[in-house]
């Protein structure tokens, strides 16, 4: 009996081990962050999650938001902020927002149509694919509302959205046209619009988690992956893949959505510095991701990379095919309000 009592005492050690080590890392990376502040001292104490690094300029938007926040509401409005999945997946922590146990999140737009559909808007290709036109969708409530409105039934709201760059294609080996991006195998996100987007090309990806990606770099399971230059950058998939092409379909985002019950709870005062907060931060954030893709671009040319443009005719294809998606994803998303947007969108081209 006492040899299965400490075994079973070793075992559960075992298990403790690895996650007390990931929590102390977490806590390494994110001590230049910690606040001057008790957030848990305001009379509105709040929690938001995201799943990403915020050495992304639209992650570490949450730490400027939560000390905007506390500043101007004298210490009433305290925000903790969990980036890297301390919270959980993104799945995980929209149902917690649901009933209210964390009362808010930076979703990313990959993940976010399976909750709200109508925001697969920003997902589909060629539609909304500049920071150019990300600034006009964002300035038009028209456009913009019905988007952050997209969780509504659900009692989330939307407020604004920050980014990471503009998707494109690093690879192992040079991709120059639509035939080259066939013979390769990428790697795409776990996301219903991405996979049309690549069946509508005529390309046959690898749906894989992000953990992932490295390993499978490495070991050949893949050639390459659909995502921003900062993002490979920042995370390194560019010590395997060598080569960038600049596809520029879409630009990744991370919608700041949050419990609707718990916002009507404030007083109107703080319910006015959080959103105007918010949106401030939002539009300055939206400035620095544009200089960091820049940034990025630079020191990862300056590393060897080859980046690599599109011909305008390989483009063409691009979008001829992508309509394929449109006809699809127009009905999920509305077809007015798809229509409304593609126009407005096509005159910034």
């Amino acid at each position: 009996m006492r040899k299965r009592i400490l075994l079973v005492a070793l075992l559960v050690v075992s298990l403790l081990i690895p996650s007390f080590a990931f929590s102390k890392n977490i806590a390494k990376i994110l001590a230049k962050w910690k606040p001057k502040f008790d957030a848990r001292k305001a009379k509105y104490f709040f929690r938001v999650s995201n799943v990403s690094h915020p050495v992304i300029q639209g992650i570490r938007a949450g730490y400027r938001i939560r000390d905007l926040l506390w500043e101007r509401s004298n210490g009433q409005l305290g925000m903790k902020y969990y980036p890297l999945s301390q919270l959980g997946g993104e799945v995980e922590v929209f149902n917690m927002l649901q009933t209210g146990a964390v009362q808010g999140m930076s979703i990313s737009s990959v993940v976010a149509p399976n909750f709200g559909p109508r925001m697969g808007i920003v997902n589909l290709p060629f539609v909304i694919n500049t920071f150019k036109k990300l600034d006009a969708f964002a300035s038009n409530k028209e456009l913009f509302q019905p988007f952050l409105d997209a969780m509504k039934d659900k009692g989330i709201m939307g407020v604004d959205i920050t980014g990471y760059g503009s998707y494109g294609w690093a690879s192992t080996k040079p991709i120059r046209s639509l035939e080259d991006a066939k013979k390769i195998k990428i790697r795409i996100a776990e996301a219903p619009v991405n996979k049309d987007i690549y069946h509508a090309w005529g390309l046959h990806p690898v749906v894989m988690p992000w953990p992932d990606v490295q390993i499978a770099l490495k070991q050949h399971v893949i050639e390459g992956l659909d995502h921003t230059p900062m993002v490979c950058w920042i995370t390194k998939k560019f010590e395997v893949c060598k080569y960038y092409t600049f596809v520029n379909y879409a630009q990744g985002l991370f919608i700041w959505i949050f419990n609707k019950k718990w916002f009507d709870s404030l007083p109107a005062n703080l319910q006015k510095i959080f959103l105007d907060t918010i949106h401030e931060e939002c539009a300055h954030t939206r400035k620095l991701t544009k200089k960091q893709e820049e940034d990025s671009i630079a020191a990862a040319k300056k590393a060897g990379i080859t980046f690599i443009t599109l011909p305008d005719s390989e483009i063409a294809k691009l979008k001829k095919l992508s309509e394929k998606v449109y006809k699809r994803w127009a009905p999920i998303i509305g077809e007015d309000y798809f229509k409304k947007v593609k126009a407005y969108m096509d005159k910034l081209d």
